[in-house]
């Protein structure tokens, strides 16, 4: 079952994980990571789920991995029914628990909604979300219609101003 929280309410979420279903007949349930490493995931604990329109830590009794994700043991979740009311439903926890990023690395979710300038000062859009590709991470910057797929490499990002919410980049705005 889940436990009411009031240390955290009003606090900015961020989710670092996913309920993605069902794991035997036992009341188990899968976990995706969203986290590099996946297994940054556990130390983000106590995980709180968004529970008709309120906040609540889950309350996990085991965790283990399992193929590419992980499985786990959820209080007051015995059986199969019992675990699939929870299928689908986001693992969130405070932003400000998260550790203090390195100067020139950032979370992903700080980027999200920042401004994106070219070095000439042309205004190329906001940036929706980011994705990894396996080689880069890619931020998609839209502006109206129209989508950008920048990389997030250093030939291309000059310089993340996070108090001005700017970023600008050496990138062609024909592009």
């Amino acid at each position: 079952m889940v436990a009411e929280t009031d240390a955290e309410a009003g606090q900015a979420l961020i989710v670092v994980g996913r309920i993605t279903g069902v794991y035997g007949v036992r009341g188990w349930v899968r976990l995706a990571s969203f986290t590099d490493p996946m297994e940054n995931l556990l130390a983000y604990r106590p995980w709180l789920i968004e529970d008709l329109g309120q906040r609540r830590e889950l309350i996990v009794h085991e965790v283990r991995r399992q193929g590419k994700g992980f499985v786990a043991r959820i209080d007051d979740c015995d059986d199969r029914d019992e675990a699939l009311r929870y299928a689908g439903r986001d693992l969130c926890m405070p932003a400000e628990r998260l550790p203090q990023a390195e100067e020139d690395e950032y979370y992903w979710f700080e980027l999200e909604g920042l401004k994106v300038v070219n070095t000439d000062g042309v205004e190329l859009g906001t940036v929706d979300h980011l994705f990894a590709t396996g080689a880069n991470d890619v931020m998609v910057v839209k502006a109206g219609p129209r989508e950008r797929l920048l990389p997030f490499i250093a030939d291309v990002i000059v310089e993340v101003e996070r108090g001005a919410r700017l970023i600008k980049v050496n990138w062609d705005p024909e592009l």
